[in-house]
């Protein structure tokens, strides 16, 4: 299994543009959003407690985060929360104002991803690996422990990792400048 900074330094190879990366803070919350949705439609009582395929996404994609790495996994189920409570409101609105709001969202934030990447002038990392979408969110998370000077050993490990794949032999020059 890959590392997060692993599957981070590729996800950021495609965003390297702070216009690109500020625009999927809106884009990606956005899409996940609407895909959760449809996922909320169905409920499946499990004793008193009420389960949607939104849930199960939500916690399958949790628990990966948490092994990729404990306190950002937990960042991320607290941002689950909310997100699969509001989905599965709008969902009980029923089906064809649900589709229609799932819909809008949907396109709206595919248009704000595509309006980065013409910033980035480079194409979606999905488009090379669509495992990206599963990395999309907890980039940005990880985004946000950097900003707010957490994980800084990530945060080198995943820029260290980026200069190498942009740069074939930047290793010998960043190992030469480190025992200079």
């Amino acid at each position: 299994m890959k590392t997060l900074a692993e599957h981070m330094a590729f996800y950021g190879c495609y965003h390297r543009d702070l216009r690109n990366r500020l625009t999927h803070f809106v884009g990606v919350p956005t899409i996940i959003f609407a895909a959760l949705i449809p996922l909320s439609f169905a409920t499946v009582a499990i004793g008193p407690v009420g389960v949607t395929p939104a849930l199960i996404v939500a916690v399958v994609l949790t628990l990966y985060y948490i092994k990729l790495d404990l306190a950002i996994g937990l960042a991320m189920a607290i941002l689950f929360v909310p997100l699969v409570w509001a989905a599965g409101s709008i969902a009980a609105l029923g089906t064809a104002p649900a589709l229609e709001i799932f819909a809008g969202l949907f396109v709206a934030g595919w248009i704000v991803q595509l309006i980065g990447h013409w910033f980035e002038g480079n194409k979606p990392a999905l488009l090379s690996n669509l495992f990206q979408t599963v990395v999309s969110p907890i980039f940005l998370t990880a985004e946000l422990f950097f900003a707010l000077g957490l994980k800084r050993g990530l945060q080198e490990e995943v820029e260290r990792r980026i200069v190498m794949r942009d740069f074939p032999g930047a290793e010998m020059t960043l190992k030469g400048a480190r025992h200079a």
